[in-house]
């Protein structure tokens, strides 16, 4: 585990140590208004579906606040990496992997990152109606530190799940995670791609998984942090 001071960029940071520090390898920054972190992988399999391991990592991010969000409040997920609650955006998840990675071989790393803002910091939230933050939403002592370890936790289980049930079920996971649309079925394809078809209707609707990883929706990059 590996702690960086206030100013500290946990992503950018796991993605410089991924070579030598290893699978596991969990960075945090020493915020109390953010909780940020990113923790390495290894995977087995070539590049091109092992990025579908970021998946397994927003079931895990959003379930760190779903364990002590109150009643009636959704955790949700905009496709692929935002996360809201009651529709008020919160934080998100990235993935990073070496530029040099062959799409057919298994990459030397992959880099999941995140972001939950734990703490509002502006007088008037009224002012921001699109954004939010856990102490806004009434999620009590859920601080940075907490949501940290709690995304440790369920990430674990979100691999282990996927090692003995297969990928379908963290596919089931995170889907269930997305607000749902009247008469439409979805599906994550090999490549992490989303399906979506209309029922009644022949044809499916592809959305890019790496094109849409190549510029988080939720991260105001002037901020350093989740947008407002």
């Amino acid at each position: 585990m590996v702690r960086l001071r206030e100013s500290g960029d946990a992503f950018a940071h796991a993605c410089r140590i991924a070579p030598e520090s290893g699978a596991g390898t969990l960075v945090y920054v020493g915020r109390f208004d953010l909780a940020e972190f990113a923790v390495v992988l290894e995977p087995a399999e070539p590049l091109i579906t092992a990025r579908r391991a970021f998946y397994a990592g927003m079931v895990a991010l959003t379930d760190a606040p779903r364990a002590c969000a109150p009643l009636a409040k959704e955790v949700a997920v905009g496709w692929p990496d935002a996360v809201r609650v009651d529709r008020g955006l919160i934080g998100g998840g990235r993935l990073g992997w070496p530029a040099s990675a062959d799409e057919d071989e298994p990459p030397d790393w992959l880099v999941f990152g995140a972001m939950i803002r734990t703490v509002m910091m502006t007088d008037d939230p009224g002012l921001r109606p699109l954004a939010s933050a856990l102490d806004a939403e009434g999620f009590g002592e859920a601080g940075a530190a907490e949501v940290t370890e709690s995304f440790a936790r369920h990430l674990m289980r979100a691999i282990d799940s996927w090692q003995v049930d297969g990928f379908d079920s963290v596919a089931r996971d995170y889907l269930s995670r997305i607000p749902r649309e009247r008469q439409t079925v979805r599906r994550i394809d090999d490549r992490g791609n989303l399906l979506t078809r209309r029922i009644g209707r022949d044809t499916t609707a592809q959305a890019d998984l790496v094109q849409a990883l190549a510029t988080p929706s939720w991260l105001d990059p002037d901020l350093g942090g989740p947008r407002r």
